[in-house]
């Protein structure tokens, strides 16, 4: 028997919108000047050059064109003169798709914009007065809710996370030749709470055992959670900061509990952002542990002398992906550089590079949307691009989002190349310290 399908909550989304209207989002609304600069700075816009509906400025006016008919006199009186659209169902629905399939709020675009206009936080608040309605794609949100529901977003069970990470400590063991090798599981006072992108224990166990070689090299006290590893926080992308609030305060919480110093972000860009810089408006409180970056760890064991490489076990060229959230949006950039330059003895960069570097096309939770997929293979090829001029035959990125963006892209595009975290490279170089 087939049930009548719900009717979208206008007044909802436009609560919502009424609620996120502060001062610097007002001057948003009114500031794009139509100059078309940020035609030319988005991968969607340059991989579809005859859509103009790609263009970050099209993509801006359908959200703005609702402040004008709820918000302004003449929107108010007379809409079709000011270009201002009534929120119905189906513009709810139109919308929906621009916010969630056609950018992944990477901020390339603001960046290069002639009047400073930040589209990625225009986007994101046009995705949270949806998300009130309900208006998340669905895979989006159930990978939100398995986040929420089981403290991870794959939904691992405890007992086969516990036992693979239980695998990867004797799998070690065996290669070093040294039962002394641990994989600490929820150790109260160690320095360091490490986590993972679950996609780690299910698809990229070799992620894990890098940095655990790593970290036993440089004598590091260290934990992991059995309960809140998940470095990510797909919240970030869905809208919902109560939920995003949630999923944070987890892994803060967490490593309270286990009384560690540091919580240490694995190689995941929107996972640092989020917890970071994010989690503490979210929360609502300044974080009572210190948040830093596998990257930031790794540039201190190699300037310290904790850690030594030899660059010549590195020695195909190799280039660097800098992923959106952790570079341009969260401010780790010379890092892994730094590493790369001592672990590997020909590296080339992108061009452009750093904050001005290409989205790979799999950020904004693209890669948890199958409907938007075609898209986002399509406006993947900009990076696909910028990866072959380099001639590289490796590509390391911090981002296990990219890494699956690129594994496709490479395989789409041709692109022969391998696809490495940074700490990967980092522990095929690492020098293994003579038994004294």
């Amino acid at each position: 028997m087939n049930q009548k399908k719900k009717n979208i909550d206008i007044k909802a989304i436009l609560d919502r919108m009424d609620q996120l209207l502060d001062g610097k989002m007002e001057v948003y609304m009114n500031a794009c000047v139509r100059c078309g600069l940020c035609a030319d700075t988005c991968h969607y816009a340059l991989a579809n050059p005859d859509d103009p509906e790609m263009i970050p400025a099209y993509k801006i006016n359908k959200i703005s064109s609702l402040y004008r008919r709820y918000h302004t006199v003449l929107g108010k009186l007379v809409p079709f003169w000011t270009g201002s659209n009534t929120l119905t169902e189906e513009y709810a629905k139109k919308l929906m798709d621009i916010v969630f399939g056609r950018c992944t709020m990477c901020g390339r675009c603001g960046l290069n914009c002639s009047v400073g206009l930040h589209t990625g936080q225009i986007v994101r608040a046009a995705r949270m007065a949806l998300a009130e309605a309900g208006l998340v794609p669905e895979s989006l949100q159930a990978t939100v809710d398995n986040a929420l529901r089981t403290g991870n977003n794959m939904a691992i069970a405890e007992k086969d996370f516990v036992d693979t990470i239980k695998w990867l400590e004797e799998d070690l063991q065996l290669e070093l030749g040294n039962n002394t090798v641990k994989f600490p599981i929820s150790h109260k006072d160690s320095n360091i709470l490490y986590t993972l992108n679950p996609r780690e224990p299910k698809f990229f166990p070799l992620s894990i055992s890098a940095v655990g070689k790593i970290f036993h090299i440089a004598k590091e006290s260290w934990t992991l959670s059995s309960t809140n590893y998940d470095v990510t926080n797909y919240a970030l992308f869905s809208g919902n900061n109560s939920e995003a609030r949630n999923i944070a305060h987890g892994l803060i919480e967490q490593a309270k509990k286990l009384n560690v110093n540091k919580l240490v972000m694995a190689e995941c860009g929107h996972g640092f952002r989020s917890t970071r810089w994010e989690a503490a408006n979210w929360i609502g409180e300044k974080l009572s542990v210190k948040i830093v970056s596998i990257l930031e760890l790794l540039a201190v064991y190699i300037k310290s002398g904790r850690i030594k490489l030899d660059p010549s076990k590195n020695q195909e060229r190799t280039t660097l992906h800098d992923p959106c959230n952790l570079v341009r949006n969260g401010g780790v950039i010379e890092e892994q550089r730094y590493i790369l330059k001592h672990a590997v003895t020909d590296f080339v960069e992108m061009t452009p590079n750093r904050t001005q570097n290409y989205c790979c096309g799999g950020g904004g939770g693209m890669l948890s949307m199958g409907k938007y997929s075609e898209q986002r293979k399509k406006s993947g090829k900009i990076k696909a691009d910028q990866i072959k001029a380099t001639g590289a035959k490796v590509v390391a990125t911090p981002c296990h989002n990219c890494i699956d963006q690129l594994t496709e892209l490479n395989l789409i595009y041709k692109l022969n190349v391998k696809i490495k975290t940074v700490s990967e490279i980092v522990a095929d170089a690492i020098i293994m310290p003579t038994a004294k």
